[in-house]
């Protein structure tokens, strides 16, 4: 099967499995959930390959096998995450960037984690490079280890499971398999979705702030304490 390669071959799912097999499969998904260098990694298109792969044939492990390898890759993953975040703490906010570590990732998945609270390991799994970040947000913050260890084990059966046996349903059919260059971009643009909604959420209530504070600055009572607030707003951020 010659698939769409969305970027490097060595980010081509089909190029991946070939060439790794399930064995790099799930050293991604383990990278994927919880080391800073794995939010590049494509993680819902290659587990829909796999398991569209499992049912034709072409990855011969059972897929029963492939779905609980794949969970406890990505839990344990969001494990590793959380213990480096508890280990790095508040250091993690200060390190400059480079080429693989960009603090807006950082301050996104803290973002998405003070909003959600603990179910944040259940959604942040369908969100790319927050489900990256957000263990080790997670563990920055001490979160409650049992509550933890819950919603991670929640979260990595279902989104490892659901995307792989996913790919291994609409693999049975005709058009998915004549078509799947098209349904890999697909599953990259739901991907995306999620992170689109929230960078235009967030726009429209900087756009809002702006406009408030604007309205403020003119009041007859805009002499110190809007200025203040504004200044402690920069301040947390």
């Amino acid at each position: 099967m010659n698939t769409l390669a969305l970027g490097p071959s060595w980010l081509d799912p089909d190029y991946l499995i070939n060439t790794f097999g399930l064995p790099g499969v799930l050293l991604i998904v383990f990278a994927e959930s919880g080391l800073l260098i794995g939010f590049f990694l494509p993680g819902d298109s290659l587990l829909f390959t796999t398991g569209l792969l499992v049912t034709t044939g072409q990855l011969k492990v059972p897929l029963w096998l492939v779905c609980v390898l794949v969970a406890l890759a990505a839990i344990i993953g969001d494990q590793v995450g959380y213990l480096f975040g508890r280990k790095v703490g508040p250091s993690l906010f200060k390190r400059p960037d480079s080429r693989l570590f960009k603090q807006e990732n950082v301050e996104k998945a803290h973002e998405f984690f003070e909003k959600y609270g603990p179910k944040s390991l259940i959604l942040a799994r369908f969100v790319p490079i927050v489900r990256t970040f957000t263990p080790i947000i997670a563990g920055v913050s001490r979160m409650n280890y049992r509550s933890f260890i819950t919603f991670n084990i929640i979260g990595g059966v279902l989104w490892g499971v659901g995307v792989t046996l996913l790919g291994a349903a609409l693999g049975k059919i005709d058009f998915v398999h004549e078509n799947i260059e098209a349904m890999l971009i697909l599953i990259v643009l739901i991907s995306v979705v999620p992170i689109a909604i929230e960078f235009l959420r967030a726009r429209s209530k900087s756009k809002k702030e702006a406009a408030a504070g604007g309205g403020e600055g003119h009041g007859p009572s805009a002499g110190g304490s809007p200025a203040s607030g504004q200044r402690g707003r920069h301040a947390k951020r």
